[in-house]
């Protein structure tokens, strides 16, 4: 039953692409086309994105991705994150997987959320053609309400996102520093390192620290 509440919608696809094979073939076909040219290009993409993900793991700390895109990097940080999604050209489900990645390493939501709609909608290249197209002054417009939206979606959804977490996303890739109890000031006295009692001083071995119960005891 678990396994088949896992692998539920991929079931569910292939049972309706069955079903429109016997009812109506020639959608049927088209339909594998499109599939098969959609896989093709996520197959070329997609490697080279988790090979750019891994390396940000190595060479980008966790401290610097709080500093530049955290809660607390301010205009610096909502700068950055818009940035980061005009310049790429390409196809939006390649930002999802860096988004998560960096939402684990400690960047704001509301940060990734101004990654995601500027990738999406307010990418260079297409405010050129939609420019050339629709006007300078309808694109100018947009472009407006559109970072303006993002902006209030992203506070919206980052108010939200705290007072309730997704406890299961969370779980798939534990990020320490989101978890509750672990950290300073989170239930862990300052000076004391992780494995150590909370009555026990800096330095001192586990044979002192039973020598000093044992004392107390007496």
């Amino acid at each position: 039953m678990k396994i088949l509440k896992t692998y539920l919608a991929p079931i569910l696809i292939a049972l309706i692409f069955i079903a429109l094979t016997v009812v109506w073939p020639d959608a049927a076909v088209r339909s594998a086309q499109v599939t098969w040219d959609y896989f093709k290009e996520m197959a070329l993409i997609m490697p080279a994105i988790f090979v750019l993900m891994g390396l940000m793991e190595i060479w980008i700390p966790k401290d610097k991705i709080q500093q530049w895109l955290g809660k607390q990097s301010g205009f610096r940080g909502a700068a950055l994150a818009f940035v980061m999604g005009t310049l790429p050209t390409g196809p939006l489900y390649v930002a999802f997987p860096m988004a998560a990645s960096l939402i684990r390493k400690g960047a704001s939501i509301t940060n990734m959320i101004l990654f995601l709609g500027s990738w999406a909608a307010l990418k260079i290249p297409q405010l050129m053609v939609e420019i050339k197209f629709l006007g300078l002054p309808f694109t100018a417009l947009r472009f407006v309400l559109t970072l303006t939206a993002l902006l209030i979606i992203g506070l919206v959804m980052d108010k939200i996102l705290h007072k309730s977490p997704d406890l299961e996303w969370q779980k798939s890739a534990p990020d320490p520093a989101r978890m509750p109890g672990i950290g300073m000031g989170m239930g862990m006295k300052a000076g004391v390192k992780p494995g150590m009692k909370p009555d026990m001083k800096p330095g001192m071995s586990t044979t002192d620290q039973k020598e000093k119960q044992s004392d107390n005891q007496t």
